[in-house]
């Protein structure tokens, strides 16, 4: 009996060694895979990360040999530098104010979209364009253009007799050109918001109908509750890229005038490539990166209180 349990017990150690080397060679395959993307992500993310986090501490101007100062551009930042925090009120109006315009406008006409009437995929893929080419350099200079002092919209104000305005050199109104090209940028929360709604059971509308609710109690009591997932996903990410904004401001208005319109992208790219105060301008890549991380933060914790998830029902 004793020999029949030791032979069992080495058959189950051989068998567990074999799950092992199988569970190794399988592991092995899959990172031999991912391989390309790892490397990748080393060499071009964690690399410069950790690279840019040492200069952050150092002057370094790219022609000479960094130097350790500390926390010396952290502080001057913070206390002494009343360019940051222009760019810093800039940004932060700038993100306020665009994202819920643009989620609300994608909103809008995902639910237009979601009757399932003939052509509705057409116009979807339509309004989707703008999100795939409204970031490109070409967009920023038609854009330009068409709110120079002799642009399109100056002249269809000419013609219908309003006053023309220079609408870019203004500094009341230069950020509303590009609030206005970021919320032209809708298709990809549209495209996200448009499958969401479709998810929403339709019975839940028929009984809502049945006791008498109109279409807008359906979209208060209904739409917006079990939406709540999909607008807290849509509000993080578009979040995070109103704080990455660069391309269009720096080809539209170039952060002016008078630094109306000069974001945190486009100041850090000024300090960084045409100062050259790579050590400065890496300081102030991880504060912003510290800045969103902290408004993520806030956003996941009171999203407890608004957003619903099926699984939890509803609370």
């Amino acid at each position: 009996m004793d020999k029949e349990l030791t032979k069992t017990e080495v058959s189950d150690v051989a068998a567990k060694k074999q799950r092992r080397k199988k569970a190794f060679k399988e592991n092995l395959t899959a990172y031999a895979i991912i391989s390309p993307w790892l490397v990748g992500f080393l060499a071009l993310i964690i690399g410069p990360m950790i690279a840019s986090l040492y200069l952050s501490f150092t002057n370094y101007d790219m022609l000479s040999t960094a130097g350790w100062v500390g926390f010396d551009n952290y502080t001057k930042i913070l206390t002494s530098d009343p360019r940051f925090m222009q760019s810093m009120k800039v940004t932060l109006i700038f993100v306020f104010i665009s994202t819920p315009l643009k989620l609300a406008f994608a909103l809008f006409l995902a639910m237009l979209f979601n009757t399932g009437r003939k052509g509705t995929g057409l116009f979807t893929t339509v309004y989707y364009i703008p999100s795939i080419i409204g970031g490109s350099v070409a967009i920023a200079v038609v854009w330009r253009q068409m709110f120079g002092r002799t642009g399109a919209i100056n002249g269809l104000m000419e013609s219908i007799g309003l006053p023309t305005m220079n609408w870019i050199g203004n500094p009341d109104t230069a950020l509303s050109v590009l609030v206005l090209l970021i919320i032209w940028q809708f298709g990809s929360p549209m495209i996200i918001f448009l499958a969401g709604l479709r998810q929403i059971p339709g019975e839940l509308y028929e009984a809502a109908s049945v006791d008498g609710a109109n279409k807008f109690t359906q979209f208060l009591q209904i739409t917006l509750p079990m939406l709540t997932p999909v607008i807290f996903f849509n509000l993080i990410m578009q979040t995070i890229g109103g704080f990455m904004t660069f391309t269009q401001a720096y080809l539209i208005t170039g952060g002016g005038p008078l630094d109306a319109t000069l974001f945190y992208a486009v100041y850090l790219y000024e300090v960084a490539f045409e100062y050259l105060r790579m050590g400065y301008a890496s300081a102030m890549a991880w504060l912003i990166l510290i800045l969103i991380g902290i408004i993520t933060l806030i956003l996941f914790k009171t999203s407890k209180y608004w957003v619903h998830y099926e699984s939890e029902g509803g609370k």
